[in-house]
């Protein structure tokens, strides 16, 4: 009974001291921080795949982001599935009219290459590269890796003079497991064959990586390129079977900048991006068919400016934010400009003070 006892008390003892360290840990995290970063360049990020799933034409919309918004800086992705139909046969039209937009009114381009790079599902492996019933997984995987570097070669020879492009990323968020993958389709001696390559085709530009704002270490993306980018999100929405809701990030800037202080080994905080700033809802349902209502509990107009806000005061130099096909969409779809007019005010009238 004695022994009941004491590993009773023991167990209390441990539980508050738990609740003591997270209490101290939430409160560092965040801690309010009244510095921020008032030059903070704030770009977008573009996905024709995107826009196709809209149903938009993502040839007009992709121009008038480029005149209306006029971003400095755009992220952009080679979708490996959509320009290997066959083998070593490339069609690079898409990228070559985004280019040629981007250089026509001066905005620069990140570039994102490899198995994984921005937008659902995640991963665009090209059908004879993907994993048949009858396939043997290890020869698969070499074959599949050999391609990936190949096409990458065609990539980086073709686009590598072509001064628009200020920095290549690598695979987007490669060391998460988020999406729908072959399994082992990414692992940490590809990442780096993929880095290695496209550093001995083109010496002079920075290599990106990426990784999770909230679910990540940093160390694995930010150990193995010259950039390191992270996503950043404030209200996203979790349909489980123990909780089916929105989820508020308990987090503030803070976080973010003790991270940055936890990796140093590796990587400057002045070489720290935030790759992925939410602009556009994440909630139950596709965006495309959601309420308004419903699309505004995670993202709307105000929710746009404050999140800009909140990443001004991590202090990171450059933003590139997320759902700027979904300002587009609902200015054509549901006559409803707000986002568009709210990003002007993060994008547009910041840039031109």
């Amino acid at each position: 009974m004695r022994i009941v006892k004491l590993l009773a008390k023991l167990l209390v003892k441990i539980i508050i001291f738990l609740a003591i360290l997270i209490a101290i840990i939430l409160v560092a995290f965040n801690w309010p921080v009244q510095s921020k970063n008032e030059n903070m360049e704030f770009g977008v990020s573009f996905s024709d795949v995107q826009a196709r799933a809209l149903d938009m034409d993502w040839k007009s919309t992709y121009i008038e982001i480029l005149t209306d918004l006029k971003p400095k800086k755009m992220r952009i992705a080679a979708y490996w599935s959509d320009i290997e139909k066959e083998p070593g046969v490339y069609d690079f039209s898409n990228l070559d009219f985004q280019v040629e937009q981007a250089e026509k009114y001066g905005t620069k381009l990140v570039l994102a290459m490899g198995v994984k790079v921005p937008r659902w599902p995640e991963c665009f492996i090209p059908e004879m590269y993907a994993e048949g019933e009858n396939d043997k997984p290890l020869s698969k995987k070499v074959l599949r890796e050999d391609a990936v570097l190949k096409f990458e070669k065609a990539l980086v020879e073709r686009y590598k003079d072509r001064e628009i492009i200020e920095m290549w990323q690598v695979e987007n968020e490669p060391f998460l497991s988020f999406g729908h993958c072959i399994e082992g389709a990414l692992d940490k001696q590809i990442v780096e064959r993929e880095i290695a390559q496209v550093h001995k085709l083109d010496s002079t530009r920075k290599i990106m990586t990426t990784d999770s704002g909230e679910l990540s270490l940093w160390r694995d993306a930010a150990s193995r390129a010259d950039i390191f980018g992270t996503t950043m999100y404030r209200i996203i929405y979790k349909g489980a079977k123990w909780y089916d809701g929105y989820v508020h990030y308990p987090i503030g800037p803070n976080f973010f900048r003790i991270k940055a202080k936890l990796i140093g080994k590796w990587i400057n905080s002045e070489d720290i991006v935030i790759s992925e700033l939410q602009g556009e809802p994440w909630g139950p349902g596709w965006i495309k068919t959601m309420p308004i209502e419903e699309q505004y509990k995670s993202m709307s107009p105000q929710k746009l400016v404050d999140i800009a806000e909140f990443a001004r005061r991590t202090k990171f130099k450059e933003t590139y934010v997320w759902g700027v096909e979904w300002w587009y969409m609902l200015k054509y779809q549901r006559e409803n400009s707000d986002m568009i007019e709210a990003a002007k005010q993060v994008i547009t009238k910041r840039e031109e003070k």
